[in-house]
């Protein structure tokens, strides 16, 4: 028996198809728009963006020492001090080791080169010096015919480490005045928008910054671990400068792959110079060990419990967001798809039915004033 499709169901599908198709772009149109505008006003964007993940990190000791009868002001600039002095120890940890150890350090990456040129020259190789020689010739007139890319390199480098120093800058004095003048945002938010709106924007900044919160602690807890455990494989070996590279394990950690990376050729290079090649590859598989095990397992589990989302959508996250926008990407990346989530659950929230409890509603992401 032959079944006749109806024209109006047909003419009502193809019309609510096209609506919300004309809908949804318009809605990916406005995203574009959006992001781009976000793209041309990128150079206060990014230290506000870096300010408040600070913030989100030293809010604890300022709503602490407000509490106990301590000026707003006087409380921000305690903790802002306090912040610089544990990031300039953090630096002196690092580098006054590396430094009181750079004449053994740079021996051992001498004996190094020696070692492998004369392991080269050996079987199953059997490079020759006249070879080795030719080769460094080579790489030499390369250099020099290249010196003007070089020099360009060079140049867009520095300047890229002066905009970072000016975006930390930056950042720091935002910290500051969010520290101070943090809890007075949402009321005065709250009386200049109109309507609805004067409810709804402040309840979703609020647990936009709960969400933040979690975040950086959720990161600080992944460093932490990373730190601890690559440490103890390093003093286990028997790798100098142990703490030094623990530290810098745990910084690096809130800045996704990269950040990773250049801790662990540090850690390798370190126990190369040092220790010889047999401790450096231990060390590199005790990094990459470590390394698998917090990528797939301990940081998934521990910001899926703190910013309720999925592991899954974490990976994802990262992935996404590694692509689009590199490091960035990487480092927003899990910040922006809980805020997303939170925005998603309140509308979840306003546009249930009445007397219906939304599952969203449980999640870690509720109304919190950051005061």
């Amino acid at each position: 028996m032959s079944v006749t499709l109806s024209s109006t169901k047909s003419r009502a599908a193809l019309r609510a198809s096209a609506r919300v198709s004309g809908e949804l772009l318009l809605v990916l149109v406005m995203t574009a728009v959006a992001v781009w505008l976000l793209g041309r006003m990128w150079s206060i964007v990014w230290p506000l963006i870096v300010g408040l993940l600070l913030t989100t990190l030293t809010w604890p000791t300022a709503r602490y020492l407000r509490r106990h009868g301590w000026p707003p002001a006087l409380a921000a600039s305690v903790v802002t001090v306090l912040f610089l002095l544990v990031a300039g120890g953090v630096v002196a940890l690092i580098a006054v080791p590396v430094a009181s150890q750079s004449g053994e350090l740079t021996d051992g990456v001498v004996e190094g080169i020696q070692r492998l040129r004369e392991w080269a020259s050996g079987p199953p190789l059997n490079i020759g010096d006249d070879q080795i020689t030719g080769a460094l010739d080579s790489a030499t007139a390369r250099i020099q015919d290249s010196v003007g890319s070089m020099v360009t390199t060079v140049v867009t480098g520095v300047g890229t480490v002066v905009n970072g120093v000016v975006t930390a800058v930056l950042a720091v004095f935002l910290m500051f005045f969010m520290l101070k003048d943090g809890p007075r945002f949402l009321p005065w938010l709250t009386r200049q928008l109109p309507g609805r709106f004067a409810t709804d924007v402040p309840t979703v900044a609020a647990r936009a910054w709960k969400t933040l919160g979690e975040f950086v602690r959720s990161q600080a807890y992944v460093g932490l671990l990373d730190a601890v455990l690559i440490g103890l494989g390093l003093w286990i070996v028997g790798v100098p400068l142990v703490l030094p590279l623990a530290v810098l394990t745990f910084v690096a950690a809130f800045v996704p792959i990269v950040g990773a990376l250049f801790a662990g050729f540090v850690a390798v290079l370190i126990a190369l110079v040092s220790n010889g090649l047999t401790d450096a590859l231990i060390v590199l598989a005790i990094i990459i060990v470590v390394q698998q095990l917090e990528g797939n397992v301990f940081q998934p589990m521990i910001q899926s419990r703190g910013l309720g989302l999925h592991a899954a959508v974490i990976l994802l996250a990262v992935t996404l967001g590694g692509s689009l926008a590199g490091i960035v990407g990487s480092l927003l990346a899990v910040p922006v798809a809980a805020l997303i989530a939170v925005v998603w659950n309140y509308l979840r929230e306003q546009l249930s039915e009445p007397g219906q409890e939304p599952e969203a509603s449980a999640s870690p992401s509720g109304a919190v004033s950051p005061s």
